[in-house]
């Protein structure tokens, strides 16, 4: 498999941290082949949304090089672009654009983003009167229909109630098993195991491990 992202030797400095190590990443080095599923783990504030966000560009590295052979690259984000005044649909489609879809594209699948949704009649009132559960399924409906080649998974994006969550959840795990290229940070160790082809262990600032998923989780576990 070719690779579609190379990290080498990356680094990402924050200068405003004050544990007096200004780099948040250092001497990233990884691949991301075509096709396959890379899961990343690590405690909260190792920088697993930090290698994210480089990853897809929406910020630059202070050290090291990032070589992306495809600009099709989507950091799955929810309610990109919502504006209160308007209604659930004319949000709809701003941001299915802002996610990188063309508008007859967006228009094209609003019955199934309504449905998947569960807005019914509703789409059509402004979001300010929505509850932030139905401002999150509508964002997270928008989100689905993107078609990135490499996309890029945050476990904080769970949203709704537990019937949705499990909806949603149900959704990602069908991309996942598809030939469709993913990132997926997460702590659920269940589905790391089960859906990744490999796993990168982050921690102190650096890749402390990467390999098969049993095995970089057993040594996280210890």
């Amino acid at each position: 498999m070719s690779a579609l992202l190379t990290f080498e030797d990356v680094g990402l400095r924050y200068s405003n941290d004050r544990r007096g190590n200004p780099w948040t990443l250092k001497g990233i080095n990884f691949e991301l082949k075509s096709g396959e599923t890379l899961g990343v783990i690590g405690r909260n504030g190792a920088g697993k949304s930090s290698l994210l966000r480089l990853m897809s560009g929406l910020i630059a590295p202070d050290a090291g090089l990032i070589r992306r052979q495809t600009d099709s690259i989507l950091l799955l984000s929810i309610q990109l672009g919502f504006q209160g005044h308007l209604t659930g649909r004319e949000n709809a489609m701003i941001s299915g654009i802002l996610l990188g879809m063309h508008r007859a594209e967006v228009k094209a699948a609003m019955d199934e983003i309504i449905a998947f949704a569960e807005l019914g009649e509703q789409i059509d009132d402004p979001v300010r009167t929505y509850s932030a559960g139905m401002r999150g399924r509508l964002g997270f409906a928008v989100a689905c229909q993107a078609r990135p080649e490499i996309l890029l998974i945050d476990e904080a994006l769970s949203v709704g109630d537990r019937a949705f969550r499990e909806k949603s959840r149900q959704h990602l795990l069908e991309r996942l098993k598809s030939e469709q290229t993913a990132v997926v940070v997460s702590h659920d160790e269940k589905l790391i195991a089960n859906e990744c082809n490999r796993v990168i262990w982050l921690a102190d600032g650096g890749i402390k491990a990467c390999g098969d998923p049993e095995d970089i989780l057993e040594q996280y576990r210890r």
